[in-house]
């Protein structure tokens, strides 16, 4: 009979005394033959056993195949085929919740500051070499893509051959929420680059950009991509997914709230890096006059944050001694909070905003009804027990472009196809049209104070009447300095567009209202290329051209050069230039003819059916 003997096996946790089976070994006729428990042969012959093997084998290996075709099935119809569901369960209760993952720790155990010093002196010989100067001396211009970190759900890869448009780019798709790129030469109507124009040099630029790209707003408002998830966990003990949302059985909510992005970071550190490399050669203006540059952003985490990050691309580190950065208080109730670069923060421009607002936002509901309602069926039929309607639809979407820019990829993404990506573009464009931009009455009078802060600076001439969101406190030799040859101030995306809309751009605005029952096929305002993530706008000041007798200027948004044409004495030049005193003079009327005070607190109403592409509400 087999015997069993007890062996010691070393667990990884513990010892374990564990049977092992030792077979009894019979000799008949000379030979050796093994019995497992059994201590006489078969009584099956050879013949028969062979036969019930195979059909025993035959019959497991027919079950298997069937089972993997009802898989398959099932699978590639992303629908069981069953009845009832083999294939789904109710969702873990976890489910839309916040991940949040904090670093650094508060306390470290192992910091020790003294033993890790940032300098040890011995630096070794170095000598610094010429400034770069790409802008004024190549004879192009190093584009950018926007696509560094960022991964596109397989749908839309460059390798997918079953992608439908090939120039289709779902990272210029997503309006204010894309990544800045630059604008393809042309586009804003003039067929010239940002490097400088032959002929001329540059000597000045005044540069207005956005932060990067951030978390969304905080999670506890119940809106948004923070308010689809918390709805989702309400009902997770009720819901099941299969097929395409089946990857919500175990996803969480990863986003923060409203701060700078690793992905955001690395924007405004290229951006600060790229401008370096354009324009590095006027910072002689500095060591010539023995100054430093004043660079200007608000306390507001992300504001801070990027002007620091574009300040360690641009000086690169220690940022001590070449250059200071002013912060503006950007806070509701400061007295002496500056709101230039956020020109909403008094009430009387918080209600004037919300007039905006209100416009804003019935527009973007009629153009997200129009446009995610066609969605519904074909997300509703992969989730049982959690209706969709028309926001939550629209926060997947959102929840695609941030959890993109925050985590690098997003399953979300895959849902969509691209008709329903420009329509997503589309709706931003229209919320930031009749918000902020010239079908608000209100951008102007948001957007003035900028302006008059430009033409200070070009004239050199401190402003006389502080009548908008200018801050009279600030202005002086110290934080408002003149005769710099390089300005560069911090903003949100709004003000930017504010900003446009008060230089009376109306290129952008050429082709009118955006209409909320259809999207047209081209327009002159989108937001992807106007007020991405990291947009900036350049003030190129050309000073001395052979060609042109008058110094010049030029506006660069996003690199793509604007049209100054409207502009009255601006004639229809190849490079987009404008004669300074042109330009001056022109802002100058435009700046007569926006009464801040009327635009903020008169009491004015917009008739039903009224549109402006001024930016201006009805006298």
């Amino acid at each position: 009979m087999p015997v069993t003997e007890p062996v010691q096996m070393q667990d990884s946790r513990r010892d374990l005394t564990l049977p092992v089976f030792i077979p009894e070994v019979k000799r008949m006729g000379g030979q050796s033959r093994v019995y497992l428990g059994d201590s006489s042969p078969s009584s099956y012959p050879s013949s028969a056993r062979w036969s019930l093997f195979i059909r025993v084998g035959a019959a497991f290996f027919a079950g298997f195949f069937v089972c993997l075709a009802v898989v398959a099935q099932y699978v590639s119809s992303n629908q069981s085929c069953l009845s009832f569901s083999l294939f789904t369960a109710l969702l873990p209760t976890h489910v839309g919740t916040p991940e949040w993952h904090q670093y650094p720790p508060a306390e470290p155990t192992n910091a020790f500051p003294s033993m890790f010093p940032s300098s040890v002196g011995y630096p070794g010989p170095t000598q610094a070499g010429a400034e770069p100067g790409v802008a004024a001396t190549a004879p192009a211009y190093p584009l950018h893509s926007s696509l560094v970190h960022l991964v596109p759900p397989t749908r839309f890869s460059q390798d997918n051959t079953k992608s439908k448009t090939k120039d289709f780019d779902i990272f210029r798709s997503w309006g204010s929420l894309s990544p800045w790129y630059s604008i393809q030469r042309g586009r804003f109507g003039v067929d010239s680059g940002p490097e400088a124009p032959d002929t001329c040099s540059i000597t000045g630029v005044h540069l207005l950009h956005r932060h990067g790209a951030r978390y969304p707003a905080d999670y506890t408002r119940g809106t948004g991509p923070g308010g689809f998830a918390s709805k989702l966990n309400l009902y997770a003990e009720n819901v099941t997914t299969t097929g395409h949302l089946s990857f919500l059985d175990d996803w969480t909510y990863k986003l923060g709230n409203e701060g700078l992005t690793p992905f955001g970071r690395s924007q405004l550190y290229d951006l600060g890096v790229s401008m370096r490399m354009r324009y590095g050669f006027l910072l002689k203006n500095f060591s010539e006059t023995n100054s430093l540059p004043v660079f200007r952003t608000e306390s507001q985490t992300r504001m801070l944050n990027s002007a620091q990050n574009f300040a360690l691309g641009f000086f690169g580190y220690p940022l001590e001694g070449q250059y200071q950065q002013q912060i503006m208080i950007e806070a509701k109730g400061v007295p002496v909070s500056s709101t230039i670069l956020l020109p909403l923060i008094d009430l009387a421009q918080i209600m004037m905003f919300l007039i905006g607002a209100t416009a804003a936002n019935h527009m973007l509901m009629r153009g997200k009804q129009c446009i995610s309602g066609i969605l519904f069926p074909r997300l509703q039929q992969y989730l049982d027990g959690f209706k969709l309607d028309v926001e939550d639809v629209y926060a997947m979407q959102e929840l695609c472009a941030f959890e993109t820019v925050a985590l690098g990829y997003s399953k979300f993404c895959e849902l969509f196809t691209e008709k329903e990506w420009e329509g997503f573009d589309y709706s931003y464009d229209l919320n930031l049209w009749y918000g902020v931009a010239w079908g608000s009455p209100v951008a102007r009078g948001e957007g003035i104070g900028y302006v008059q802060e430009l033409i200070s600076r070009l004239t050199q001439t401190p402003i006389e009447t502080h009548n908008s969101s200018t801050n009279a406190t600030l202005h002086n030799a110290v934080t408002f300095p003149f005769g710099h040859s390089l300005y560069v101030d911090a903003t949100h995306e709004v003000v930017v567009l504010n900003v446009l809309t008060a230089l009376n751009l109306s290129s952008f605005a050429a082709m009118g209202p955006l209409p909320t029952d259809h999207m047209p096929a081209r327009r002159t305002f989108r937001t992807a290329e106007l007020a991405p993530f990291a947009t900036n706008v350049q003030f190129q000041l050309v000073l001395s051209c052979s060609s042109e007798h008058d110094p010049q200027i030029r506006v660069i948004v996003n690199d793509g050069v604007a049209s100054l044409t409207n502009l009255k004495g601006c004639r229809d030049h190849p490079d987009g230039m404008c004669s300074i005193h042109a330009f001056v003079d022109a802002q100058k009327e435009n700046i007569q003819s926006t009464d801040w005070d009327f635009v903020c607190n008169a009491n004015w109403t917009t008739p039903d059916g009224w549109e402006t592409t001024t930016g201006y509400p009805p006298l």
